[in-house]
């Protein structure tokens, strides 16, 4: 997915809102064909006081090794206190990947210390990088990066019984409103809330692996994602850096950080066996709720809507059909995006002159259209054959 500020899935400007929310509601209705799922029969608005997943002990079997997923974001690294460095196509983003690939590599030494015996590593940032954000030319020759030929969703689409016996997460952040650095959930101005409480995109990974039994061993990210994750207290948890607002942090001394990357990853692989899977309780009620520069405003008074407080809500039996609700939702939110955008073309001097012209060549497609004198240009037939796709974009 192309990505703004790193973050997935950008408002496009100027879509028609009316339309978008129909599609996101009709979309959240969908099916995902073979995925593990969580059914249960006549499902009903879930009570909010009650617990929103169960923990489970994980039941590992090393009879043929231990395989370990690696999904790594880019917002939690060691030694990062700039957002530029995690937006690609920034003077800082080269930077940045370097130290991904620090934090990464001391992950998958780690683990490998550990006892793992294969090493995936997974791109879940988004950066907009048409390649990997983990250069190929660092990456520890023992790992394996995920690649496939179709896009799939770094979340999901992975998510099978007997692929791997553990996920680690490297780089996370925090989720939205925690103070933490760069802290967000899935793009800007977006919370998800699963049965009542919001999620951690750490919380969302353990939850979509627990509908196969893998359990989420390891993580690394700042201070308030620290917090954040007292749900999952069995995980092996590395604090890089303070976060002293969502655009700044203090950092720990790098190589020490990287030093407590590898002793926790190998510590994590050690205790696999008192590891935890979170499974999510059925019927699942997903939340979308909307802060600034994202809205959800359009939203009230729409028929069949269970809209409030700048959030929508719906309830579903399958956490692949709420993830996939949600991200409709989300095209819907992120729409307010361009607010900022004509906020800024009014406080310049030919701003006005631009919003008309943007107007009359509204109107002018609008009648081309109506009296025949306009057709959709035709899609590009490039050729992806034996292309490879990374994760996110």
């Amino acid at each position: 997915m192309k990505t703004m500020l790193a973050f997935r899935n950008p408002a496009t400007i100027a879509a028609p809102v009316a339309v978008l929310a129909l599609a996101s509601i009709l979309v959240v209705a969908g099916c995902r064909p073979g995925r593990p799922s969580e059914d249960t029969p006549g499902a009903t608005v879930p009570q909010q006081d009650a617990e929103p997943w169960r923990v489970v002990d994980a039941q590992p079997s090393a009879d043929e090794g231990i395989r370990v997923l690696v999904l790594h974001d880019m917002e939690g690294l060691a030694g990062q206190d700039d957002w530029h460095s995690f937006n690609f196509g920034d003077p800082q983003y080269p930077h940045g990947q370097e130290m991904l690939i620090a934090d990464v590599n001391a992950v998958v030494d780690g683990l490998f210390a550990g006892g793992a015996t294969e090493v995936h590593v997974v791109d879940g940032h988004g950066s907009g990088n048409p390649e990997p954000d983990v250069r190929a030319d660092l990456l520890d020759e023992r790992a394996t990066q995920v690649l496939r030929d179709e896009p799939f969703d770094t979340y999901f689409d992975l998510v099978e019984p007997g692929a791997y016996d553990a996920v680690a997460v490297v780089g996370m952040h925090a989720k939205t409103g925690s103070g933490g650095f760069a802290s967000h959930t899935f793009t800007l101005g977006i919370e998800f809330q699963i049965n009542g409480r919001p999620i951690t995109e750490t919380e969302l990974v353990a939850l979509s692996w627990g509908r196969a039994d893998v359990p989420v061993i390891f993580g690394s990210g700042d201070d308030r994602l620290a917090d954040d994750l007292q749900t999952m207290p069995w995980i092996e948890f590395v604090t890089v850096k303070r976060a002293t607002s969502a655009s700044t942090a203090e950092p720990r001394p790098v190589e020490e950080a990287h030093a407590d990357l590898r002793e926790s990853a190998r510590r994590a692989v050690e205790n696999l066996a008192s590891a935890k899977v979170m499974k999510v309780n059925t019927p699942i009620a997903a939340t979308l709720r909307a802060v600034p520069p994202a809205s959800l405003e359009m939203m009230e008074g729409f028929p069949g809507v269970d809209y409030a407080d700048n959030s929508v809500t719906f309830v579903t039996n399958d956490l692949a059909d709420a993830y996939d609700g949600l991200v409709a939702i989300v095209s819907v939110a992120t729409r307010s995006y361009s607010r900022v955008l004509i906020e800024r073309l009014r406080a310049r001097a030919d701003g006005d002159e631009i919003l008309e012209r943007y107007g009359n060549a509204l109107m002018e497609r609008w009648l081309d259209v109506e009296s025949g004198r306009w057709a959709a240009p035709e899609r590009g037939t490039a050729d992806t054959s034996g292309r490879q796709y990374h994760g996110y974009r």
